[in-house]
């Protein structure tokens, strides 16, 4: 029965005195009927978690440390091999019959959950040493699913057989199956320390566990060092397990200190990465060839990680990806003349899961001496997952040896009894002839030759060639052989050293058997050496230009001989025109007052509209960018830059914080009132003028260094006073003097004029300006892309 099951029957119980067979759930109010008890909804919904909560930690996502299996594995194994006799050597059967006779008797729990579990048993790029021999589509690593369980069959693989050998010997525990009409051993009597060879994920109610798998010869190398000194430390036993050995191979980063640590506190993380060979082509250059992925990775999903990154030229010096893998892991990627494997390999562990991080989390379930069938919970350390194994070892040895024992004493008992009819066979055939029967002659021989009822049944069932004189001689010699061997089983219960010794023998011969496999994953023991990154090299030293649209639409193109040639969407224009170097930033201010820097280099390059700006950034719903600012080095770059809100408002604030690149949120270099947003953003001195448009026409030229600078974010100070249904349409900034520099633009009357800094006589900020057409309105501002080309542009 199930440990929910035992707590509701408990609670039933309780309850039960008030005359109810109801579940306690019914409120007091009314409804359930049959006498059902009123419960706090509160106390109900606790108890039942809690319920539950110990059925799934107990009796189904934790492992046993003793076996290491979970208790749909030990099912699957127990039924395939007492019920079906699917044993390594016989025939497959269909997966659908293993499943439906794992789920009638013992794993009411739906058929999905045991054909997964016994598919991952089957898998060799999931176990380390499977258990179960698949035949047929068992998946893939590349992610595929097995085939429908109608499709495919089974058997138990020859390892297994270490696991359920001496179920026969009554070494193990067993208790009633969910509905009680069979039985299910608790842990399997396992010869092979399972936990830690094949290792095992599940996740619980409130914990997990994700336990690596490991050598078998080196497991097996542990326990018998262990056995012969029970005080080594974890440091020591690392002598012989070097560390974590996965089933698709790979390479261990982590250094001999960072295993100790983890295999010491039970959880860490071991950091892996996949592996790779170096061929010359017939061509001439070279292409690398990964051999191995991390553990728990899928291929496919990698391949085409890798075909992303070449496809958007974000690594150059890779110009092809090919998946060649059969049995075995062959992914090619072939790499550019001349250029470095290192650093293109550097770049793939960075940036896709060719290499990634295994969070080590050694708990399980350990034995319970108040209640044997239900284990209890914890994390364990390297040493006492081993001492666990040995401790349990022990005992089935012990278990079976008096196992053995009892069964050699029934059989002395039966030749004693034979023993003592042979010497008066006449006798007894004369009894045997006169008797009425199997049950008078059974008392007349009891009681003439002192026999108990098993000596005489055995002696009734008897063959009459036994009573040959050879036979009898038989029977002696066998009596005889049988009292020696319970002497020697008797004195090898009683000698722990000897008990011991057999142990370290079973574990020699489990490694001679099936740790003769090499190593898989290599481990480095001063830790291997990690590839650094430079994301600059990567970068060609050469400049381009990113255009930037009124509608958002940004690109990267070699180079622009003219703005409004370049090929936009329809309606749309070109805002800005940047130029730079690859490895230079670039700025990108939007109406909201957030500042996004990304490189030159990280703009798609398109000879089409290129892409929206959304693409690269996290922008909120209406966002857009109202300027933009290269910040390459041969460039002017201003200290400080000037915006204004359509409302009037204007802040100065520095350009340093926004150098160096942001994330795909930005920075925030503004605040905005409510309904109000940035119009632009320019660059500006302290000397300079700033001459501001309103839509009715409303112009105002003020000293930009009447307008306060700012130390964070802020909402500025009032430029322009803006009527109600007015608002800023743009602004000019310029020196003193400088009439050239202004805004033109034609009113809805079809007058064309122009704002600039010395239009109109300089006045304090906060005034409403002069009315440059009245009762006029802006209707178009005639902006000019802007474009700064580099002083002296680089030659290819």
């Amino acid at each position: 029965m199930s440990m929910l099951a035992q707590a509701d029957n408990k609670t039933r119980k309780k309850q039960g005195a008030s005359g109810g067979g109801g579940d306690g759930v019914a409120s007091a109010a009314g409804g359930g009927g049959g006498g059902a008890t009123p419960a706090a909804l509160a106390d109900e919904a606790r108890r039942r978690y809690l319920n539950y909560a110990l059925s799934v930690i107990t009796s189904r996502a934790l492992p046993d440390v003793r076996d290491g299996l979970k208790p749909v594995q030990r099912r699957i194994l127990y039924g395939m091999w007492n019920d079906l006799n699917l044993t390594h050597d016989a025939k497959y059967k269909k997966c659908a019959q293993v499943v439906g006779a794992i789920m009638g008797p013992y794993h009411p729990h739906g058929d999905t959950a045991i054909y997964d579990a016994l598919v991952r048993m089957a898998q060799d790029f999931s176990l380390r040493y499977p258990l179960v021999d698949g035949h047929g589509n068992f998946g893939s690593l590349d992610g595929d699913a097995a085939a429908a369980y109608r499709y495919t069959e089974c058997r138990l693989e020859k390892l297994s057989d270490e696991l359920l050998n001496e179920l026969s010997q009554k070494t193990v525990d067993f208790r009633p199956n969910y509905d009680g009409t069979r039985t299910e051993p608790i842990v399997l009597p396992s010869r092979v320390p399972h936990l830690l060879m094949n290792g095992t994920t599940g996740i619980a109610v409130g914990m997990a566990t994700n336990i690596p798998p490991h050598h078998l010869a080196e497991l097996c190398d542990a326990l018998t060092a262990l056995v012969d000194d029970s005080n080594l430390t974890v440091k020591q036993l690392l002598k012989w397990v070097k560390g974590p050995d996965f089933p698709t191979g790979g390479e261990i980063l982590n250094s001999q200190k960072e295993l100790q640590e983890i295999y010491e506190t039970g959880q860490g993380s071991v950091r892996l990465r996949g592996e790779y060979e170096l061929e010359e082509l017939k061509k001439g250059g070279q292409q690398i060839v990964i051999t191995s992925i991390p553990y728990t990775v899928n291929k496919s999903t990698l391949v085409a990680k890798f075909g992303e990154i070449v496809r958007e030229r974000k690594l150059p010096l890779i110009v092809d990806v090919r998946d060649e893998s059969t049995k075995d892991v062959r992914i090619v990627l072939e790499l550019k003349k001349d250029a470095s494997h290192e650093l293109a390999m550097a770049y793939l562990y960075k940036n896709t899961p060719l290499q990634t991080n295994f969070n080590v989390n050694l708990t399980c379930l350990v034995p319970n001496p108040e209640n044997p069938e239900v284990g209890t919970p914890k994390r364990l350390g390297l040493k006492e997952i081993l001492q666990y194994f040995l401790d349990f070892r022990l005992q089935v040895i012990k278990r079976r040896i008096q196992y053995q024992l009892d069964e050699l004493k029934k059989r002395v008992h039966i030749l004693e009894g034979f023993e003592k009819v042979y010497d008066a066979l006449d006798e007894m055939i004369r009894i045997i002839r006169a008797s009425e029967g199997k049950q008078d002659a059974a008392k007349k021989l009891i009681a003439r030759f002192k026999l108990d009822e098993i000596q005489v049944d055995a002696i009734l069932e008897m063959k009459l060639y036994k009573l040959a004189r050879l036979e009898i001689l038989v029977v002696q010699n066998e009596l005889k052989e049988k009292r020696k061997q319970i002497k020697e089983l008797e004195a090898l219960l009683k000698s722990n050293p000897r008990l011991w010794a057999t142990v370290k023998d079973e574990l020699a011969e489990v490694k001679a058997a099936y740790g003769m496999q090499k190593r898989r994953t290599k481990v480095s023991r001063g830790g291997a050496e990690e590839m650094t990154f430079d994301a600059e090299a990567l970068i060609a030293d050469e400049d381009a230009h990113v255009v930037i649209t009124r509608d958002g639409w940004i690109k990267r193109v070699r180079e622009v001989k003219d703005p409004s040639s370049t090929r936009l969407r329809e309606g749309d224009a070109v805002m800005t025109v940047l130029a730079g170097s690859l490895r230079a930033n670039l700025v990108l201010f939007s109406n909201f007052g957030t500042a996004y820097v990304t490189r030159f280099n990280d703009v798609p390059a398109s000879t089409g509209y290129g892409d929206p700006v959304q693409k690269l950034f996290k922008f909120d719903d209406g966002e857009r960018i109202v300027a933009a600012l290269s910040l390459d080095t041969r460039l002017w770059r201003p200290e400080k830059l000037l915006g204004i809100t359509k409302q009037g408002m204007g802040m100065r604030f520095p350009l340093a914080p926004h150098l160096e690149l942001s994330t795909r949120a930005g920075r925030r270099y503004a605040k905005t009132g409510e309904g109000d947003e940035i119009v632009g953003v320019q660059p500006v001195e302290d000397k300079d003028l700033v001459g501001v448009l309103t839509e009715r026409t409303a112009a105002l030229v003020c000293k930009v260094a009447e307008i306060n600078e700012l130390a964070g974010p802020g909402k500025g100070v009032t430029v322009i006073k803006v009527d109600e249904g007015d608002r800023v349409v743009d602004f000019v900034v310029a020196p003193q003097g400088n009439k050239e520099a202004g805004v033109a633009f034609e009113t809805q009357k079809g007058r064309k004029l122009v704002l600039h800094t010395g239009r109109f006589e300089v006045t304090g900020r906060g005034g409403k300006g002069h009315e440059m057409s009245r009762k006029d309105a802006v209707k178009e501002v005639a902006r000019a892309p802007l474009y700064i080309p580099l002083p002296e542009q680089k030659k290819d």
